[in-house]
């Protein structure tokens, strides 16, 4: 029955159809690298762009230590990081002008969106992949000041 809602085969006809529920869901955490820009392409709607650095932190050279029924590990290495940039894009009226507006360079926010596969020409005239991160809610939890970064 749950089955049914997610998946319709029909076999009668000569390509079988299959109709399925995906998912492209993106929730980042992080600062905001640059002050947002808004453009506009003639003919088409505004676009808020931003990049935001989302960290990945783990220790190198951790080890197990075993103990006759008991699991330790040892935290012997260093630690590592490794930054991730994410081009996020905001077309929606509302959130576009509240985030090109208060969104500054540092600020810490939440990002939710999808995620989008994209190729364009640059002035080169060469072709580009991009991959940009769709935004459709923003949550602001700092306004970048020194203090909020400690």
């Amino acid at each position: 029955q749950v089955l049914r809602q997610f998946v319709r085969h029909d076999s009668d006809t000569a390509t079988s159809l299959v109709l399925e529920r995906s998912m492209n869901r993106v929730q980042l955490l992080g600062r905001v690298g640059q002050d947002p820009v808004m453009r506009q392409v003639e003919g088409k709607n505004p676009v808020t762009i931003f990049s935001l650095a989302t960290n990945e932190m783990w220790r190198t050279g951790d080890s197990e230590v075993s103990q006759g029924a008991l699991l330790f590990l040892c935290t012997l290495g260093d630690i590592s990081q490794k930054t991730t940039w994410h081009r996020i894009s905001v077309f929606r009226p509302g959130l576009r002008d509240v985030t090109y507006q208060y969104v500054r360079k540092g600020s810490r926010i939440f990002v939710e969106g999808k995620i989008d596969y994209g190729e364009y020409t640059d002035k080169n005239n060469v072709r580009r992949q991009a991959t940009t991160i769709i935004a459709d809610n923003v949550i602001f939890l700092s306004d970048g000041s020194v203090r909020d970064k400690v």
